[in-house]
């Protein structure tokens, strides 16, 4: 879409052109630190198998097991290695590395790989925050709204995931282009966010990192939500926290207080892209960082005219600074479900993906990247990506990291 000129300087298309002349002056494309994790895909790996063959192959694994000849799916993981993928196209970067479209030379597949520099993540203690994006990615996050983990190995110098790979952009991107959204559309995206929230919540898994850039869009118009580094797992509805994290237009008030603070961050964070995706802006904004966080604690919530009653509703509730009273700290993601707001969407519809997308991404397939900013595109690919695996390489700052998901490993077995 072309942005006319008459078209107000939204929030989202003054930090695009911020970027793109930081990017300019330094060469490299700075902050965004969650791009790295923007990888996923819609492809349903389930849906191209024959059944009958799945059976037998997991009747086949079962007996392996039973013999004692296969321990586990990472017994598998040995096998993957970095030469297993030709590598077509850079598509994100971040502070550790580079993420990969790539495609698996055997199986044909179309993954996004991201590359983690070990020496980098070690150098900035960032190895927790690494493992518990694996870990997460582990608690069975087979969720139609969330990201898909299909690999993990490792080299003596890199870290490589393999996630779902879609190409219908960021919500930031739509945003940036588009300004706002009418409220169907905004109230269609909130709805599967929610979803996936309430998922993970239900995980004990808080994901306090709500912002358009770590919700994407697959090729059908879906949201997918990514970027699990800032997740804290083990906390119940109910259960606290204290870490300090998360991007500061997105920022719950008890975060920033230093209180120990909820799963509820997460209704917070929902309300404040609701709010930008309706209005333009993030709801407490300002240019300068103090005033912003003053806003954010005490600033009254301000809406134009133009939304509707339920939609300053949901709003209020969502962004409610008392978190015994906010919108879903009670009883979660029901508490949203029965609000107004919602009251077109057919929960059990939506989450069978049967509800039809307000927007569709134009991509003609899997290598198409016109929705990928064209500053990583246009990079080459690095020669380093291609590391040399030696047998038994495995670094004691990373165990167990390795990981193949077990479908991947039944897909891969010949039937006898």
């Amino acid at each position: 879409m072309t942005v006319t000129q008459d078209q107000p300087l939204t929030y989202a298309k003054m930090r695009g052109l911020m970027s793109f002349f930081s990017a300019l002056l330094k060469g490299k494309k700075v902050g965004f630190s969650g791009f790295l994790h923007k990888c996923v895909s819609t492809q349903q790996f389930c849906q191209h198998l024959d059944t009958q063959k799945i059976l037998q192959r997991q009747s086949k694994l079962k007996r392996e097991k039973e013999r004692g000849t296969l321990s586990s799916a990472s017994t598998a993981t040995s096998q993957m290695k970095p030469s297993d993928f030709d590598y077509l196209k850079v598509i994100g970067k971040g502070s550790f590395g580079k993420v990969l479209l790539a495609r698996h030379r055997k199986r044909g597949g179309y993954y996004a790989v991201k590359v983690l520099q070990k020496q980098m993540i070690v150098k900035r203690k960032e190895q927790r925050h690494v493992m518990v994006e694996r870990n997460v990615l582990l608690k069975g996050l087979q969720h139609p709204f969330l990201v898909g983990l299909h690999f993990s190995f490792q080299t003596l110098n890199t870290l490589y995931f393999v996630l779902d790979y879609v190409n219908g952009g960021e919500l930031f991107y739509h945003l940036q282009r588009e300004g706002s959204f009418p409220e169907p559309r905004a109230a269609f995206y909130a709805a599967e966010m929610a979803m996936a929230l309430g998922y993970l919540h239900s995980l004990n898994i808080v994901y306090r990192d709500v912002k358009p850039e770590n919700i994407l869009l697959d090729s059908e118009g879906h949201v997918k939500l990514t970027d699990f580094g800032l997740c804290k797992e083990g906390v119940a509805i109910g259960g606290i926290m204290h870490t300090f994290c998360g991007t500061p237009e997105y920022l719950a008030p008890e975060v920033l207080r230093g209180h120990p603070y909820s799963p509820a961050v997460d209704w917070w964070g929902l309300g404040t892209v609701l709010f930008e995706m309706i209005y333009g802006l993030p709801p407490f904004y300002s240019r300068n960082k103090v005033e912003m966080f003053e806003n954010i604690l005490h600033a009254p919530l301000q809406m134009r005219s133009g939304g509707s009653q339920a939609a300053r509703s949901l709003l209020e509730g969502l962004l409610e600074r008392d978190v015994s009273k906010r919108l879903g700290g009670s009883r979660d993601l029901e508490e949203l479900q029965e609000h107004p707001f919602f009251a077109s969407i057919n929960w059990d519809d939506l989450l069978a993906r049967k509800v039809r997308p307000p927007f569709i991404p134009k991509v003609t397939g899997p290598c198409d990247v016109s929705y990928i900013d064209p500053e990583f595109t246009i990079q080459p690919v690095p020669a380093s990506v291609n590391e040399r695996c030696q047998k038994g390489e495995v670094s004691e700052v990373f165990p167990g990291f390795s990981f193949m998901n077990p479908l991947e490993y039944v897909a891969a077995e010949p039937i006898l």
